[in-house]
């Protein structure tokens, strides 16, 4: 794909102007976009501020490609980085342009990815059982619909998605072995769950699909020390901010957002305080950010997103 198809492919940026508004006050500096996808959310921050400069990560090449076109205007203001964000603290101090002054994070998969039959992240399109978000990884889709044991995948299915149906849709997937296509998996969750269930508004396999590609990704085990990383180098001042779009996600972005922001003493409780604890980082809205309805209906796959947002204090909670 040409970088200029593929930005086109890439979704419009999901509550751009709330993340706009979260990124004003700290004006110019170092801003790290964790999850570059498109470049969407990076072009709206560069033009925010002509003194800032950006540092983009994102694991898939495509979406390297498609930002390098987007972000092309911008210059030498803007360093990519094909890696994973939970470098995010060796990949900043390798950029050497100081701490920065704001760090976001857009988790999940983006539309380019699911729309891309070839990438197999998707029941709607046909094609390979893949779903790498980084395509040289070794685990792809497949090796786990494949070789995984019924009780492993049912597991994961409940962990990654809630999926209520999670032993009789394992047991169908190892019955129906082997599935080699998005296509065949997708019957193959449709068939096992209750006849109700496939009269939904959405695809019964759409938590399969979600669960599989989180593991193959190993998305939620990344999202801590990530947030952690970002908490630890950003100026004192500087803002993160997250959107997430499930709920495994946003459970742990708010764990980890609250406790820096009630700075949690870490001592036993049963001797007196050692450990300095002070809040590290005060929360713009202890409550999530959802679009408005006017962007949800604009973009109906922005419609699950929650943002949080917190700005950096100093290392004495002030």
């Amino acid at each position: 794909m040409s970088a200029a198809a593929a930005t086109r492919s890439f979704h419009a940026p999901v509550m751009v102007s709330e993340i706009a508004e979260v990124f004003a006050p700290v004006g110019s500096g170092l801003v790290v976009d964790a999850t570059l996808g498109g470049g969407g959310h990076a072009e709206a921050l560069l033009d925010q501020h002509p003194g800032r400069t950006l540092l983009g990560i994102d694991r898939d090449p495509d979406a390297i490609a498609a930002a390098r076109e987007r972000l092309a205007p911008f210059g030498n203001r803007v360093v990519y980085c094909c890696g994973r964000f939970d470098r995010l603290g060796e990949l900043v101090a390798a950029c050497d342009a100081g701490p920065p002054v704001g760090v976001l994070f857009d988790f999940g998969v983006s539309s380019h990815q699911l729309d891309s039959a070839e990438r197999g992240f998707s029941h709607r399109h046909d094609g390979p059982l893949d779903m790498r978000m980084d395509q040289r990884a070794p685990l792809d889709a497949a090796t786990v619909v494949n070789t995984y044991e019924p009780e492993r995948l049912g597991e994961l299915l409940r962990r990654n998605a809630q999926e209520r149906f999670a032993d009789r849709i394992a047991s169908a997937i190892a019955e129906a072995r082997p599935l080699r296509t998005t296509h065949q998996l997708a019957d193959t969750v449709r068939a096992a769950v209750p006849a109700a269930a496939r009269r939904g508004r959405r695809h019964p396999a759409m938590r399969t699909f979600a669960a599989i590609r989180i593991e193959v990704n190993d998305e939620l085990n990344l999202i801590e020390p990530a947030i952690r990383a970002a908490l630890g180098c950003l100026l004192p001042g500087g803002r993160i901010a997250t959107l997430t779009y499930h709920s495994g996600e946003d459970s742990i972005v708010k764990v980890i957002m609250h406790q820096s922001a009630d700075g949690v003493c870490e001592c036993p409780s049963t001797l007196p305080c050692i450990c300095g604890a002070a809040p590290a980082v005060r929360l713009l809205r202890r409550k999530v950010t959802r679009p408005s309805a006017a962007e949800v209906e604009r973009n109906p796959r922005s419609a699950s997103a929650l943002m949080r947002a917190a700005e950096r204090l100093t290392r004495a909670g002030r």
